[in-house]
């Protein structure tokens, strides 16, 4: 529906009586909240009835002061614990370092030597001069040697491996 001057006049009514601009909208029909609201804003509406809430700000909750508990019921505890013993006595172990290869001078890779067929392994730092790459023959389709996609594709821990297959 157009906005026509009696439709506009009890907007600015309707407005002006604190209704909001849902209420309004239902009010006249065939417009949306959305409508309404525009409508306002072009007309320059600014000034409001006040509404029928209270003016006075609502009380603040005084909260109890907290009690001293336990360790293992402060961190951890929310949401669904039922499984939580079984995740807090399940310590992963952390797997060995694997150490870095020495790569003799003559099979490390620059930027400019590298080839396809060779691991592209960074070692060192890019912005020093003793940067290279690993150089050695890589490991089927993977970009690293084998020793270096051991070090860049490790297995998930068991509880996200078990995870995955539980709800995979």
């Amino acid at each position: 529906m157009a906005w026509n001057d009696e439709r506009v006049e009890l907007l600015k009514k309707l407005w002006a009586d604190g209704l909001s601009a849902s209420q309004i909208a239902s009010r006249l029909g065939g417009v949306t909240r959305n409508a309404v609201i525009g409508k306002v804003h072009r007309l320059g509406l600014s000034g409001r009835a006040t509404s029928s809430r209270s003016s006075s700000p609502r009380p603040r909750r005084v909260q109890a002061p907290r009690q001293h508990r336990a360790p293992s019921l402060l961190f951890g505890t929310r949401g669904n614990v039922a499984l939580k013993p079984a995740y807090e006595e399940e310590i992963e172990p952390q797997p060995a370092p694997i150490e870095e290869l020495y790569i003799p001078p003559e099979e490390r890779a620059t930027i400019l030597t590298l080839k396809e067929s060779m691991c592209r392994w960074p070692i060192g730092d890019p912005s020093e001069e003793q940067f290279y790459f690993c150089g050695r023959k890589k490991c089927g389709s993977a970009p690293y040697c084998e020793h270096h996609a051991r070090l860049a594709y490790q297995p998930a821990p068991s509880r996200r491996r078990d995870k995955r297959v539980a709800f995979g």
